[in-house]
């Protein structure tokens, strides 16, 4: 295996061939897949490695003074071969990553092989393709959270332990000074507290970012600006705590912090800058100044770190290793935002080059990632199935039937969706007959039948599938149900309209296509009704026929959910992309008559706003920008559809308009915006009625939601999911 490599003497670095370590007993063997630079610490070192003998003493007088203490002990011949057999040996860097289990020892019952963790320690946690860890400096990593948040899982900790160690209280006042990669932690953990922070650092766009990650104001410690940020803040007091994230030789950053603290204020000391502390300043307010260790509690302690020996809760209640799970919980939750911070990733084999870009300054950033093979955008994809459909005996028919009889039609669910946008299509449709309505309370089903003129209101759902007078069976229920009604009522033989998603996992899909496969029932349509909007269905047929690649932008203004929303029910009801994006990724795909074969998405702090990129077989691309922090008073879908000299674009179902050779526009609709639900639904009882061709392909359906499940998986794992076709 590779690994990251310094001679300390020489200050060469080196990406070398090891031996892969062994899976020893109370730890796990960890094949990395994003390992983060620590742009002050490895730095540091670094830079300490290429200088001369005097300027290595001069940095580290700790260890000259250990060597002063061996000539007295041994003599100089005996040192000077210690020392410089020290000096001229290879030295690990790195110690914050996130991998995947790959081996698990004796002992060890907390993870699994395939298992995502992130990883601690300067001896664990290398730059390097495998690492063995140990159980107590290792942590599961969150569902939902990439593995390149995850990376940040250690120096995260030493920012947390930092932020304990200022013991800060809701609508305090701190100043941060040093806003590199500890300190925009920093920022965020105490803004996530509820305390006011004032960052300091002479670096314009370090200031900008720790400001738009939730700094009150920033500014050069030079300048007059933070003192007045200061004095604004806390009423002429100071600052209840100042946290020291600063590297260097300077004292400004102690000076600094007496200037602005308050009587009897905090000082926390994370990163390793100058301490000589102004005697007098310190003494006249009586400030209380504190060391933050490392990790946390267990750091540097071997019984805690290699034996696997845990401090007990009820005495040490934040230990090294739940540090280290409760920031990558923080990040999970979108409480703290990292993505922001990454300037630069870089593949592994380029490590020695982006180290000697970072040194000599060409490669300016607050963190920097390596990312490991097999886990390259496009290398080794995570993958998501598009099951095959099968049908035993071929396409199943509906049953026969009297032609002139109307088409018989039940409802399992009568909400908002459902009373607004569907029945009120159906309910004057000549040929349709409601015949029953199921809901799970009484009195929403009586509700249904008095407005709808349903025949029979029940809560039985059994009566409905069972009734053989029943043609076509409506799924109109929350998400977590849709895929179990659907795969009962196709087993029931019944023809299925669900509203979407047609399932929230890839299981739940499977489900229903193995209900096909027994029944040979695949009477089945998803409620996915734009590609029958009216104006869309003219705006394409003016586009005309393509015969190069098309790219295509979708932008979604979806808007901020009411407070007790189901939809918020994430839990249990999915995300909201997953209940709605089908809607987005089947307009797409019908728009450039294919399926998609790959998906990647990224996500806003909180996963709140969504990119989502889908490529097709003929090279066409369509970009899903689903947001939900826009201006209610935008409107809420916008697409263009660019290709062949040729642009169509859609403006919320108002107006739509083609440019190419010759200009169409639509005239601007007179009443409410038409989405297509009523002419599906007349697609769908047609069907129904002559027992022909559903309105969209059951392969077609499947392809959407698999796409839909894919965003998922893409926000997992950080990386492009293949959509593949099973066979």
């Amino acid at each position: 295996m590779k690994q990251v490599v310094q001679n300390y003497k020489s200050g060469e670095l080196a990406l070398l061939d090891v031996p892969v370590p062994g899976c020893k007993p109370g730890g796990v063997l960890v094949r990395s897949a994003y390992s983060l630079i620590s742009t002050g610490t490895e730095l540091m070192k670094v830079s300490e490695a290429g200088m001369s003998m005097l300027g290595k003493a001069r940095s580290r007088p700790d260890q000259v003074a250990k060597v002063v203490q061996s000539v007295a002990t041994n003599g100089v011949p005996a040192t000077y071969r210690k020392v410089m057999g020290k000096l001229d040996s290879y030295t690990p860097l790195g110690y914050s990553l996130c991998g995947v289990v790959e081996q698990v020892g004796a002992g060890i019952d907390d993870v699994a092989v395939g298992d995502l963790v992130a990883c601690a320690g300067n001896e664990h946690a290398l730059h390097a393709e495998l690492n063995w860890v140990p159980k107590n400096l290792y942590a599961p990593v969150p569902d939902g959270l990439a593995p390149r948040h995850a990376a940040f899982g250690t120096v995260g900790s030493i920012a947390l332990q930092g932020v304990r160690r200022g013991e800060p209280q809701l609508g305090e006042v701190a100043l941060v000074v040093g806003l590199g990669l500890i300190g925009q932690l920093v920022v965020q953990l105490l803004a996530a507290s509820g305390v006011r922070v004032v960052g300091a650092d002479p670096d314009p766009a370090r200031c900008e970012l720790a400001e738009r990650l939730g700094a009150a104001a920033c500014g050069d410690p030079a300048s007059a600006a933070v003192e007045s940020a200061v004095a604004e803040l806390t009423g002429g007091h100071g600052v209840d705590q100042v946290y020291l994230a600063a590297g260097g030789g300077s004292n400004e950053p102690v000076e600094l912090a007496a200037r602005l603290s308050r009587d009897r204020g905090r000082v926390v000391d994370i990163g390793k800058c100058r301490l000589d502390l102004p005697w007098n300043a310190y003494y006249e307010k009586e400030l209380d100044v504190r060391f933050s260790r490392s990790y946390g509690p267990g750091r540097y302690d071997p019984e805690y770190e290699l034996e696997g020996r845990d401090y007990p809760i009820g005495y040490v209640r934040w230990t090294e290793r739940r540090n280290l799970a409760c920031f990558l919980d923080l990040v999970a939750r979108g409480d703290v935002d990292v993505e922001p911070l990454v300037s630069h990733v870089a593949d592994f084999d380029d490590a020695v080059e982006t180290y000697r870009s970072l040194k000599d300054g060409g490669l300016k950033a607050v963190a920097v990632l390596f990312r490991y093979p097999g886990h390259a955008a496009g290398a080794q994809a995570p993958v998501v199935a598009v099951p095959e459909v099968k049908r035993p005996g071929g396409p199943a028919t509906a049953p026969v039937r009297a032609s002139r009889t109307p088409v018989r039609l039940a409802f399992v669910g009568a909400g908002n969706y459902a009373t607004s946008m569907l029945l009120p299509h159906l309910a004057q449709r000549e040929g349709v007959e409601l015949s029953t309505v199921v809901t799970t309370t009484a009195l929403s089903a009586a509700n249904a039948q008095r407005k709808f003129g349903f025949a029979e209101a029940t809560t039985d759902l059994d009566a409905v599938l069972g009734d053989k007078s029943v043609d076509a069976v409506f799924v109109v229920t929350r998400h977590s149900s849709h895929a179990e009604l659907t795969r009962q009522a196709l087993l029931a033989g019944k023809t299925v309209f669900v509203e979407k998603p047609l399932a929230l996992t890839e299981e739940e899909l499977a489900g229903v296509l193995a209900a096909v496969e027994e029944s040979g029932n695949d009477r089945l349509q998803v409620g996915f009704n734009r590609r029958f909007a009216p104006l869309l269905r003219e705006a394409k047929e003016r586009f005309g026929a393509r015969t190069g690649p098309a790219s295509l932008r979708y932008l979604v203004n979806a808007g901020r959910l009411a407070q007790g929303s189901w939809y918020l029910q994430q839990d249990t009801e999915g995300s909201r992309f997953a209940g709605e994006g089908g809607h987005f990724i089947d307009t797409a795909g019908w728009l450039l008559d294919a399926d998609p074969v790959s998906v990647y998405a990224v996500a806003t702090s909180g996963k709140e706003d969504l990119q989502v990129v889908l490529s097709y077989p003929d090279g066409s691309t369509a970009t899903i920008s689903y947001v939900t922090t826009g201006a209610p008073g935008f409107p809420k879908e916008t697409l263009d559809l660019v290709a062949d000299g040729k642009v169509l674009r859609l403006d919320d179902f108002v107006r739509a308009s083609v440019y190419g050779r010759k200009r169409w526009v639509s005239s601007r609709l007179p009443k409410a915006r038409d989405k297509g639900q009523s002419a599906e639904l007349a697609a769908f009882v047609r069907a129904v009625r002559t027992g022909g061709p559903m309105p969209v392909p059951l392969e077609s359906l499947v392809a959407t939601t698999a796409a839909t499940l894919a965003v998922r998986a893409g926000l997992a794992g950080g990386a492009p999911v293949t959509l593949a076709r099973s066979r």
